[in-house]
C-alpha cells in the first residue's frame, strides 16, 4: 500500500454511498469512453444485469474496469474530474499523482465532478 492516505471511521466507511449524488448507467459511461483506445468494461452488479439482459436492482454506483497502466488515457478524457483511490478503511485525495504501480495495490478509484464535490463511481 502507498503512505500515506486518510484512515476513515467506520461510520465514515457506512455514509460513503451518501457522497454519490449522481449515478452514472453502463450507457453514460460507454458515451463518456467513446473513442478511448484502452479496453474497459462494466464490472460488478451493473455487469450481471448487462448479461441477464435486464436491471434487476437499483444500482448506487457503477464499477468500471480498466488496465491500471491505461488509467492515464481514462484519466486524460476526464477533465475536471478528480480520482480518489480507496482501500483498506483508507482514501487517497486526487489520487491521480500515482504511479500505476502504486494505483494497482489499491482497490479502486472514486471519480468526483471536481475537487471537493461529492463522487461519481467509475
Amino acid at each position: 500500500m502507498p503512505g500515506g492516505g486518510i484512515e476513515l471511521s467506520r461510520a465514515e466507511i457506512e455514509a460513503l454511498h451518501a457522497r454519490w449524488p449522481s449515478r452514472w448507467t453502463p450507457s453514460e459511461v460507454a458515451r463518456h469512453l467513446a473513442g478511448v483506445a484502452t479496453p474497459w468494461c462494466v464490472a460488478a452488479g451493473w455487469a450481471l444485469d448487462l448479461f441477464r439482459g435486464t436491471q434487476t436492482r437499483e444500482h448506487g454506483d457503477i464499477e468500471i474496469a480498466i488496465p491500471a497502466a491505461s488509467f492515464p488515457e481514462v484519466r486524460d478524457r476526464s477533465p475536471g474530474y478528480a480520482f480518489d483511490a480507496v482501500s483498506s478503511g483508507r482514501i487517497w485525495e486526487n489520487a491521480t499523482h500515482m504511479t500505476p504501480a502504486q494505483r494497482t495495490t489499491l482497490a479502486e478509484l472514486l471519480a468526483r465532478a471536481h475537487p471537493g464535490h461529492q463522487w461519481l463511481e467509475r
